[in-house]
């Protein structure tokens, strides 16, 4: 009977996460201008040697519409003080390996542009990114890769328990996953045709890339500036694949609940409960969003860390600061 309790208890719990994380990717768009009316001169604050590429995580995009940016204002805080920024945009939902080799391809098929690029990247964004250096160091001739450095912004880089919990859960076949995957494919599909891409939407594959088993098997192939155990200092702060030499940084979000006026912030709340005392954004724990150089954890939920909901977030923490630094950090070192 207890059995019974517990595998009921856990449908339920697995709903509610499924519906909270749902909400949480219709509510994190916020409106967005073009990076054209913000641009500054050469050499100012944000002023890097290589252009910015933004890359997002589940369920994401780059715009749509030109009006709805998943990046909060970012990419406009970002140039008006001399950088140039892009915005990737591969499956909102996929793999990350295919959504890593996707986002190379379209980095060396000049996509946005001919430059190499420091990329920056949100949640599923991180591993994706990791990806998209493998791939990108087999495109290039040694020496050449055009992916220079990488950022993790509230990384899946050890998994997500909010991940492990759901899909523990969603059946491996049958109907329900079909369901998942249909819902993802349709929603997915539905941002691709509006935000002028064609790419191809797997929900089951999402999911099971965020698991801790999902993310471990693809560290083992892309692990660069990944802890070797869970939560130890080992990283690396750089990988040289191929020749090419990138930098690895982050910096992770470690408080769920940070400001009574934005309703996402419910939806976070629920979701963090399965990580118990553990820090964490409300989808990711602090210990899973470090990669190479850390440079610390803000008072921020998964939401913040892009800007949204419209801009709300703690008085205590400007996320848009923590970009602004960090490209004036890759300007100071020449990237």
């Amino acid at each position: 009977m207890s059995t019974n309790k517990n595998i009921i208890s856990n449908k339920k719990l697995a709903k509610k996460l499924l519906l909270a994380c749902s909400m949480l990717f219709a509510a994190d768009q916020a409106f967005a201008v073009g990076c054209s009316a913000y641009r500054g001169s050469s050499g100012g604050y944000t002023d890097t040697k290589n252009p910015f590429l933004l890359v997002h995580g589940v369920s994401g995009f780059d715009q749509v519409g030109g009006l709805i940016g998943y990046f909060h204002t970012i990419p406009q805080n970002l140039c008006r003080s001399g950088a140039d920024v892009e915005v990737a945009n591969v499956a909102a939902f996929n793999s990350s390996e295919q959504r890593g080799k996707t986002l190379a391809e379209d980095i060396n098929r000049n996509r946005y542009g001919s430059s190499k690029f420091n990329i920056i990247a949100h949640s599923q964004g991180a591993p994706t990114a990791r990806v998209a250096v493998t791939y990108d160091a087999s495109m290039n001739s040694r020496g050449n890769g055009r992916i220079k450095s990488v950022t993790s912004v509230g990384g899946v880089n050890k998994g997500s328990k909010v991940a492990d919990v759901v899909r523990g859960v969603v059946p491996s076949s049958g109907y329900i996953p079909g369901g998942v995957n249909g819902l993802a494919r349709a929603l997915g599909g539905l941002i691709s045709a509006i935000s002028g891409s064609r790419n191809s939407q797997d929900g089951i594959n999402a999911l099971n890339t965020l698991t801790t088993k999902g993310t471990n098997d693809l560290n083992k192939r892309h692990g660069y500036g990944v802890a070797k155990s869970y939560c130890s200092n080992d990283r690396q702060t750089s990988a040289t694949v191929n020749g090419n030499k990138v930098y690895l940084y982050s910096w992770a979000g470690k408080s769920p609940l940070t400001n009574v006026l934005d309703i996402t912030d419910a939806f976070v709340g629920i979701t963090s409960l399965v990580f118990g005392k553990e820090d964490n954004d409300g989808l990711v724990s602090v210990c899973s969003q470090k990669l190479g150089s850390y440079l610390g954890a803000q008072r921020a939920n998964h939401v913040d860390e892009i800007n949204h909901l419209f801009g709300l977030r703690s008085l205590f923490h400007n996320p848009v600061t923590m970009y602004r630094k960090h490209a004036n950090r890759l300007r100071n070192k020449g990237l």
